[in-house]
């Protein structure tokens, strides 16, 4: 058996051969591009996104030495991918990172439409969710409503393109229109929102979907007519399932360009706060906290240091101690402001506490240890207590940043031992949706593999639970400056 499966991110398009052992055989990149052409805003061109698909995939299929049994595909979540009657697109892909319908989320959240909406579709409302793009859309831009017939996201464009069928997984589904307990659209929903106008742009909601790859992808492709090709749950999604976190209170962080603390829950809980994501995955959901600021937190402080990458950052953190010598960083530096684990459009990161007494390696440590404060906050919004937190993307490859999360978190840290976990996980849907493997967790139990934990070092245990106390605290009063921050942008 040979598979392929896609993992279509925000900025890298990943496609991976896996031999009939299961294990990695080949990977295949290619970088895209994100476009910012007015503050706020993050696009990018639909088409360049299925060429480096094509490019991937294509590069891949000319190395594999057998027949590709199935085609499985994860992506990006969230955003507004609009196509024509003709599955074209109407114009460049909306984001799940663009910040231009904030005064539209803002308004939902002071008026109690975001709570009452989150007592049926289990998530909070965010910028980049089609409700709110939607919204922008119809005020700033109706003729491209006028023109398109539907509502894709990446990962919905990417099978539509292989497939010719429009479609959405129940993962992509989930927010803002969903139905959780009944998967299925509300009309409730899209009422609260004052997008009644907007269902016929909805496509079928799927759950382990698997169609044909048409004749046209298979040419561009490089792969024989006919491969079945499946439908995973977006990347976030995947990602937890590619690492193994498949069971009932297993938990799993992304250190990627969201931070997402995910954990793996039986029912839809839409009784609590009002915060955070819940995913439809077959056979249960992920309650996720996914963040609009990650490791590009890490890039700008690379470059506002003066540093090569990473793994430079990480060796300038260690020469200054645990608390950063009374440094506290607030990383919210999307200009969307935060979603997760609370929904605020106007947040703003500060770096607090400096005085000529710090140097560049505080800032360096309280920037990691802020980053890391997030996921602990996250962590504890799940309500969850996992007995170890299972890490991926591209920070994980830092040792630094792993011991970091450790001590913070108080948990185990695991990686799993594939290099594209989001890949992994569509590779565990694929098999169960063509029944090649009776479960996904069956899969999972077959196919994942972790690396050796990192341990939280017991004597940082008592700091840490202090800092993180102390790191509530002052996000608290920095909040009340917001507004103001805001005022003073509009201003300028």
């Amino acid at each position: 058996m040979a598979i392929i499966c896609v993992d279509a991110g925000t900025t890298v398009i990943k496609a991976v051969g896996y031999d009939a052992g299961g294990a990695e055989a080949f990977v295949a990149r290619r970088e895209t591009t994100v476009s910012r052409p007015a503050p706020g805003h993050a696009e990018q061109d639909m088409g360049a996104v299925w060429d480096a698909v094509v490019a991937t995939v294509r590069e891949v299929a000319a190395r594999m030495d057998q027949k590709v049994d199935f085609v499985a595909v994860t992506a990006q979540g969230d955003g507004c991918w609009l196509v024509d009657a003709k599955g074209e697109p109407t114009g460049p892909a909306i984001l799940w990172n663009d910040a231009r319908a904030a005064a539209a989320v803002d308004a939902w959240t002071r008026s109690g439409i975001a709570a009452e909406a989150f007592r049926l579709n289990g998530s909070s409302a965010a910028s980049g969710l089609p409700h709110a793009i939607l919204t922008w859309l119809r005020a700033n831009d109706p003729e491209r409503l006028d023109r398109s017939s539907a509502m894709l996201t990446c990962g919905g464009w990417i099978f539509a393109r292989m497939t010719g069928e429009l479609a959405a997984d129940e993962s992509d589904a989930s927010a803002p229109f969903m139905d959780l307990r009944a998967r299925a659209y509300s009309p409730s929903l899209l009422a609260m929102f004052g997008l009644e106008w907007a269902e016929r742009l909805l496509p079928p909601i799927r759950s382990s979907h698997v169609a044909e790859l048409t004749r046209e992808a298979a040419s561009a492709l490089g792969l024989p007519a006919g491969t079945p090709v499946a439908m995973a749950p977006y990347d976030i999604a995947a990602t937890a399932l590619g690492a193994g976190a498949v069971r009932t209170g297993q938990a799993c962080g992304i250190l990627g360009t969201t931070l997402c603390t995910e954990v793996i829950v039986d029912s839809a809980d839409l009784e609590g706060e009002p915060i955070g994501i819940t995913i439809a995955i077959p056979g249960g959901y992920v309650r996720a906290f996914p963040t609009f600021a990650g490791t590009e937190v890490v890039q700008w402080t690379c470059r506002m240091l003066g540093l090569h990458g990473p793994a430079e950052l990480g060796d300038l953190a260690l020469l200054s101690e645990p608390g950063a010598r009374g440094l506290t960083f607030l990383p919210y530096m999307s200009p969307a402001g935060e979603r997760a684990p609370f929904s605020d459009p106007l947040a703003r990161g500060s770096l607090l506490g400096m005085s000529f007494e710090h140097g560049r390696e505080d800032v360096a440590r309280a920037v990691l240890e802020g980053l890391t404060m997030v996921i602990r906050d996250c962590l504890a919004a799940t309500g969850a207590e996992p007995t170890e937190l299972r890490v991926c993307g591209g920070g994980s490859n830092s040792t630094v940043w792993l011991q970091l999360i450790a001590d913070i978190t108080g948990l185990p840290v695991r990686r799993p031992a594939d290099a594209e976990v989001g890949a992994r996980g569509a590779y565990l849907v694929g098999l169960a949706a063509t029944g090649a493997a009776p479960s996904i967790a069956a899969a999972a139990s077959e196919h994942v593999r972790l690396r050796d934990a990192v341990e939280p070092a017991p004597s940082r245990r008592a700091l840490y639970t202090r800092l993180f106390d102390d790191f509530l605290t002052l996000r608290g009063a920095n909040a009340a400056s917001w507004p103001l921050l805001a005022e003073m942008r509009s201003r300028t």
